[in-house]
Parts: structure tokens; C-alpha cells; sequence
């Protein structure tokens, strides 16, 4: 039998991409994941399609922008709109699959050979036996997503990365030599920020490096940066700023610890003999503020700290480079790159391309890494003081004010696009408000330039290349009927010349959430 290659996607939620002295940063948060990376590709412009946990992940599993495939909330599973995604693509090719961790995608536990669930509360799919087990998820339930000013009980085995990891191994050893794909899904560092010794005080909050951003540069950033502030503010207290602080530094502690489950996972392919056959990625869904502005957690808008994700491929056929730059890639380039990868065909309506000759680093077409491309908002004018809706009435808030859903009416309504090509990073709104920042000279994005003189030139270049990719994002889903046929490249691509075969027209039919079939 062929030896198919075996595919593991490691997931973090809600990860930061910078916090890794690999990338830069003062402190040696992920020391085991900053040296495997030297041996792949470590991509310095990695982006969400879409800061948000269930948009991206639906965007990964089927390489499609959330304004086509329709999931644009975390409340939309149901809604998702597509041909095939990776899981039909693996499962029909003879892959076994494996879910170990959390989910929140538009796909069931069930659809997946084995699962092994985990979420952020304790209560969300884990199987809490042990006495040490339950009472962490009884600990995880009190958060209420909140950040903890004490270690978690436990230890570091009831921890969900742990947890995971063994889930993995456990599914990898019950195999029997067939190929295999495991989403290997972290929660974490998400909200709640919790850790245990000896992370918990790994860094100091005290010892953090000072932050960037500050409230100060709130009002820069438009109407709802401030607005979201004001709420913290609220549901925080007086000790906004300590409370602030500790969610830092236990994401920081996360970090280790996912970096410790991380090099388990890696140690157990490599003592199975699995580690050379086998394609190994790691990405997260999107971001944290994790104290910009003032602010935790996630909200408002395309911002570099919410979009910008680490991504990083390692395994067969994949040159060792360490750090890329220059060239941008994307979640929704993970599933057209594992076809090319696999020899697979990529499903229709995949609107992601294959990064494969980044990764050989031989024969890489022009101009189709130039750039990334996110969107966020559900549609709608913007919420505001002055409606009849408030956040208590959204259930955004507790009555108590003690709690806060940073994903809501108000940070998600309207519409947003951005764009990131060179150094520059472009946002354009529904309402046609803008941002332009340089990410060399202002990587957190403290000064707009929009207005500036001498930057119109810049401006009206990425204006036209976020049109180009608004388009380009444009969906062929469902295809014209009769003579009509549409041409799209088996990798992706658009600007590489190429003479495509007359297919016929293209024949689907809807199946309402289970997006669309073939006739």
C-alpha cells in the first residue's frame, strides 16, 4: 500500500504571534516550539481570515473566507456553506481522523473517527473522572472566563493541552499502520487566563515587559476601542489595571505550558517512528490584545494583534528555512496546500492556494504571497449609546456586571475589511472610514497615517489591491447553471499563466449546513 503522509494540526486559540522570542520578544515564552521551527518553515506573515474562534475555524477547515462560507459569529455553525471540506477530503482518500481538544467548527465531534473533547469551562464535552479532574472543571466553571489570581488545582496532568496530548497518543497507538489526521485543538491561552505551578508565576506580572499601546491611544483607533475600554472598565473595577497585569501574565505562563504539551507531542511521534512520515502544523485561530490599548481577550475591528497568527509547517518535503518573510499566508491556504501536499484534488469553491513551493522554497509563482486578506462583521449599521439595546439585554453582560462577552452586538455588527501587503496594513469599513499603518516603524499600530500628505500614493495602491482581493474573495459557490463554466486554478492561484481544460459546466446542488454536493 502507498505510504500516505499522516497530517497533525496543532491549534492554539486565541495566540498572540509575536509573544516568541523566535520572533523577537524580550521574554522565552515558547523555547521547545522556537527550535523545532528552525528545522521548517516558521512564516513571519501568517493571518486569520477572520479573528474569530468559530469564522476561522470554518475558514481553515474549508478554505473559504467567512463572508462566503456564511459562518461570520460563533453562532452561525449551522449556516456553513461549502463543496468539501478537509475532514470529507481526508476521510474519503483513507485517512483515519481524530479531534483531540476543542472543536467550535461548523463539523460534529462524531464526524471525526475519534474524539476526545475538551473546551474552556470544564463543562464543554471533557470526561472529568478522576477526583483531581473534577474538581479542575469545578475550578474552570468559577472563572467565568475571568482572569485567576491563584494557581490552578491540579497540577499540570488535568490541564486540557496535557489532556489532549495523551488523547493524540492514545488514538495514534490504537492505529494499525493506516494514515492518520489529528486536529490537535488547544483552548488555550485562551480566556480564562488560569495556569498552574510551576507556570503560574513563571512570569512575574511585575517582571512583564511594558506595553506598547496604552489607553492613551484609544481614541486613535476608533469609536469602539474606547467603548470596549469603558465596559473592562466596568466589569473590572478599580483594579482594571492589576487585573490586566495577572491575564498577562498567566498567558505568558500558558504559553510555557502549551510549549511543554507541544514537545510531548513531538518526542511521542519521534519514540513511535512516526515523526518523518508525518506533516506537522502549527497555526492558532487569531489573537489577543493581552494589554494593547488597554485591552484583553479579542472585539473590535482587523487589528495586527488579533489577525496576525503563528504558523509554522514542519515534515516531509519541507525545506528547512526557519523564519520567512516577505510573503503572506493564510488559514484559508491550509487546506489547498495539504492537497497539493497529498496529491489530493482541491474541493470547488476553495478560495485559499497552495503555499507548497514556499515551503520547498523552489518555483514560487509570482505575486500570490504579496499578500493577506481578513474580514470581520456581520452586516448592519453600527450599534451605538444611543439605541435601545443594551448589554445586560444582549446577555453580553451578567446582571452583576462581573462578566463580559468581548464578541457582541457591538464589536461585531457593520462590516470590515483589511489588507496587509510590504510593510503596511490597510482597514476600510462599510461607512468608508480608514487605517493605514506602517508595521516597521509602528508595528502596534499607533498612528494612522490615512491622512497624511505625503502617504496618498501608498494609500490609493493598497486600496486598490483590497478591492482586487475583495473580489478575488468573491464566491463561485453556487456555479452558474447551463453553458456557463467556471475557471479556477487547481492551485489557487490568479496570476500565473495557464490553459485550463474544458470541465463542463459544474453541476451542485444545495444541502442546506452541510454545505453543497455534486450532482
Amino acid at each position: 500500500m502507498e505510504n500516505k503522509k499522516n497530517v497533525i494540526i496543532i491549534m492554539t486559540d486565541q495566540q498572540r504571534a509575536d509573544l516568541r522570542k523566535g520572533c523577537g520578544y524580550e521574554l522565552d515564552t515558547m523555547p521547545f516550539l522556537d527550535e523545532w521551527a528552525k528545522g521548517g518553515v516558521d512564516f513571519e506573515n501568517a493571518y486569520t481570515p477572520n479573528p474569530t474562534c468559530m469564522p476561522a475555524r470554518v475558514s481553515m477547515m474549508t478554505g473559504r473566507y467567512s463572508e462566503c462560507h456564511q459562518v461570520r459569529t460563533n453562532h452561525n455553525l449551522q449556516d456553513a456553506l461549502y463543496t468539501e471540506d478537509l475532514l470529507d477530503v481526508l476521510k474519503k482518500n483513507g485517512y483515519v481522523t481524530a479531534l483531540c481538544g476543542k472543536n467550535h467548527s461548523h463539523r460534529s465531534s462524531e464526524d471525526f473517527d475519534f474524539h476526545e473533547c475538551t473546551g474552556h469551562l470544564g463543562n464543554e464535552g471533557e470526561v472529568n473522572t478522576t477526583p483531581a479532574e473534577c474538581e479542575f472543571a469545578n475550578f474552570l466553571n468559577s472563572t467565568h472566563h475571568m482572569e485567576m489570581h491563584v494557581p490552578s488545582p491540579g497540577g499540570v496532568e488535568v490541564q486540557h493541552p496535557y489532556r489532549n496530548v495523551s488523547s493524540a497518543l492514545q488514538f495514534i497507538d490504537s492505529l494499525d499502520h493506516e494514515p492518520f489526521f489529528a486536529w490537535v485543538s488547544f483552548a488555550e491561552p485562551h480566556n480564562p487566563y488560569q495556569v498552574p505551578e510551576p507556570y503560574f508565576d513563571m512570569f512575574p506580572p511585575e517582571q512583564l515587559p511594558p506595553l506598547h499601546g496604552t489607553t492613551e491611544n484609544l481614541e486613535e483607533k476608533g469609536d469602539r476601542y474606547p467603548w470596549i475600554r469603558n465596559v473592562w472598565e466596568k466589569v473590572l473595577g478599580e483594579s482594571v489595571e492589576e487585573r490586566i497585569l495577572r491575564a498577562r501574565s498567566n498567558y505568558h505562563g500558558m504559553l510555557r505550558l502549551i510549549d511543554d504539551q507541544v514537545k510531548r507531542l513531538i518526542e511521542g511521534l519521534r519514540e513511535r517512528g512516526l515523526e518523518e512520515n508525518t506533516i506537522v502544523i502549527y497555526v492558532s485561530d487569531h489573537g489577543d490584545f493581552v494589554g494593547e490599548y488597554g485591552l484583553i481577550r479579542k472585539g473590535p475591528d482587523l487589528p495586527d494583534v488579533l489577525t496576525h497568527i503563528p504558523m509554522i509547517l514542519k515534515g516531509p518535503d519541507i525545506v528547512h528555512q526557519g523564519r520567512r518573510g516577505s510573503c503572506f499566508v493564510s488559514l484559508v491556504d491550509i487546506l489547498p496546500t495539504l492537497c497539493d501536499m497529498l496529491g489530493l484534488e482541491t474541493p470547488l469553491g476553495c478560495q485559499g492556494k497552495s503555499f507548497l513551493p514556499l515551503l520547498k522554497n523552489s518555483d514560487i509563482p509570482e505575486r500570490e504571497f504579496d499578500t493577506a486578506y481578513a474580514e470581520s462583521g456581520f452586516s448592519g449599521q453600527y450599534w451605538n449609546e444611543h439605541d435601545g439595546l443594551t448589554l445586560p439585554a444582549e446577555n453580553a453582560v451578567s446582571p452583576e456586571w462581573d462578566r463580559f462577552d468581548c464578541l457582541n452586538t457591538w464589536t461585531q455588527c457593520g462590516q470590515v475589511r483589511a489588507l496587509w501587503k510590504g510593510t503596511y496594513h490597510i482597514q476600510v469599513d462599510m461607512m468608508g472610514s480608514g487605517y493605514l499603518y506602517n508595521r516597521k516603524t509602528d508595528p502596534f499600530e499607533l498612528h494612522n497615517l490615512w491622512e497624511e500628505p505625503d502617504m496618498q500614493g501608498v494609500k490609493c495602491e493598497l486600496l486598490t489591491e483590497l478591492a482586487a482581493a475583495m473580489l478575488k474573495a468573491a464566491d463561485i459557490l453556487p456555479v452558474p447553471h447551463k453553458r456557463y463554466r467556471t475557471k479556477v486554478h487547481p492551485k489557487g492561484y490568479w496570476y500565473q499563466e495557464w490553459s485550463c481544460e474544458d470541465m463542463g459546466v459544474r453541476k451542485m446542488k444545495a444541502i442546506g449546513s452541510r454545505g453543497l454536493e455534486r450532482v
